[in-house]
């Protein structure tokens, strides 16, 4: 994956679209999305909700999140294209404006899939092209999608916490935050690590061959 360009962290000239929180914002939203997923889906259902489902048309949210989705870099030009790309490519798209609110105002829930399976990702645009992912398949999580970060999917056992921030301190990661969602003891829980270092295919590997990890996803910065 490539990197995320830090000219979107700041409002600039080679913004893309008159907001951050609703292009530049919506449109990493969309590229972390993608990054979980790591793949092209077949198909997506965007739910914008509060200032995102008002004025997504009018400030280019829409192809900001579908050229997120198609991999697009914050900066690259064919965003503006996106919707037109992503049905070249037969993606079917659906945009749905919810009319409930939800807590922060710049809220999009990302729903896409293909044959071998789907994704739920929650996202908000926290201003200055920042964003906050907030839900991965009904798992509460925090990550600003700036850092490199591994999402750790295991079962709710003793000891599979340790034995993965061991792993990583034996390869000399550093562990900048982390957190673990679980909807209920002793099933599958959601353990979130941002990292200081991209975590490589071997690592990666370890990792899922750990006891009781049951899948391992990473985001590269």
């Amino acid at each position: 994956m490539g990197k995320f360009k830090s000219v979107f962290d700041i409002i600039g000239p080679v913004m893309i679209g008159p907001s951050s929180s609703h292009t530049a914002g919506a449109a990493r939203i969309g590229r972390v999305a993608r990054n979980l997923f790591d793949r092209e889906p077949k198909w997506v259902q965007i739910h914008l909700f509060g200032s995102f489902a008002r004025t997504h048309k009018g400030h280019g949210t829409d192809e900001a999140i579908v050229g997120g989705l198609l991999d697009f870099d914050t900066d690259n030009q064919e965003i503006i294209r996106s919707l037109e790309i992503s049905k070249e490519r037969g993606i079917q798209i659906q945009f749905i404006e919810e009319e409930k609110d939800a807590e922060h105002p710049n809220t999009a829930k990302i729903v896409m899939g293909d044959d071998d399976g789907q994704i739920e990702v929650t996202g908000i645009s926290i201003g200055g092209g920042n964003i906050e992912i907030i839900g991965l398949n009904g798992y509460e999580l925090h990550i600003s999608g700036e850092h490199s970060a591994i999402l750790v999917l295991h079962h709710d056992r003793f000891g599979v916490i340790a034995n993965v921030t061991n792993l990583l301190s034996k390869n000399r990661i550093n562990i900048g935050q982390m957190e673990v969602a679980r909807k209920e003891k002793g099933k599958i829980s959601l353990m979130t690590i941002e990292v200081d270092h991209n975590i490589s295919n071997e690592l990666m590997k370890e990792i899922s061959q750990l006891e009781n990890v049951v899948n391992v996803t990473r985001i590269v910065n």
